[in-house]
């Protein structure tokens, strides 16, 4: 399926319903030129890793090396975000024959038999999230902000958690360096959204940046 059809899936969707203005980060010029260089920088990581990559990935199992999906951005706005495949091909028709362990409206399950090989290896890298970079580029993502949430999500949302979409939706943010797969619960998770929206300044999305990469290292380590 291409990018379009697979955002013509989200037309039908429910608009956002305009509680209040964005959030002052998401018009922050230092914001946004952090954004940008971080973002060339993870692509011309994306360029040198893709083929090691995407061979692994066809090596593992069948299927394609991108997985796609419409998620929704700063005040509900559909976008489509793409990751290095880690799971089956048929990972999405499969979802409900899995376990939640997580509660409300997230799904997480620790062990869940979806995710292959080499996608084990690529989430606890963070590998998979790379092509997002492209999403921060173009300014639909930032390189700090909340998790960009799934249709299944929002057709859920209350008031408060619309909140959260109030910001640019990001590769890492309070739920990454505060313990992202010890988080179990929705609402912990929109309660770290909104706490971001009242500490944030550059200087915080840098301390969340150099936080994030404190985490990647000491997974790689082992400590996790």
């Amino acid at each position: 399926m291409n990018g379009n059809s697979v955002l013509s899936a989200a037309i039908d969707f429910p608009p956002y319903p305009r509680l209040e203005a964005p959030h002052r980060s998401a018009f922050c010029l230092i914001k946004r030129t952090l954004d940008i260089g971080g973002a060339l920088l993870g692509l011309l990581i994306f360029a040198i890793i893709f083929i090691p990559v995407a061979i692994a990935i066809k090596l593992d199992s069948p299927g394609s090396i991108l997985y796609q999906q419409v998620r929704y951005g700063l005040q509900g706005r559909p976008m489509i975000i793409r990751k290095f495949r880690s799971m089956v091909q048929n990972a999405d028709a499969l979802k409900n024959s899995i376990p939640n362990e997580a509660q409300g409206l997230i799904f997480k399950n620790k062990q869940d038999p979806r995710v292959t090989r080499v996608g084990r290896l690529l989430r606890k890298t963070s590998l998979d999230e790379f092509p997002q970079f492209w999403n921060v580029l173009v300014g639909e993502m930032s390189l700090v902000g909340t998790r960009p949430p799934t249709h299944d999500e929002v057709v859920q949302y209350s008031d408060r958690h619309w909140k959260r979409l109030n910001v640019k939706p990001g590769l890492t943010g309070e739920w990454q360096v505060n313990g992202r797969s010890a988080v179990q619960d929705f609402e912990e998770i929109v309660d770290l959204d909104l706490r971001y929206q009242v500490l944030w300044s550059p200087l915080y999305d840098l301390g969340i940046i150099l936080r994030t990469v404190a985490v990647l290292l000491t997974k790689r380590a082992g400590a996790y």
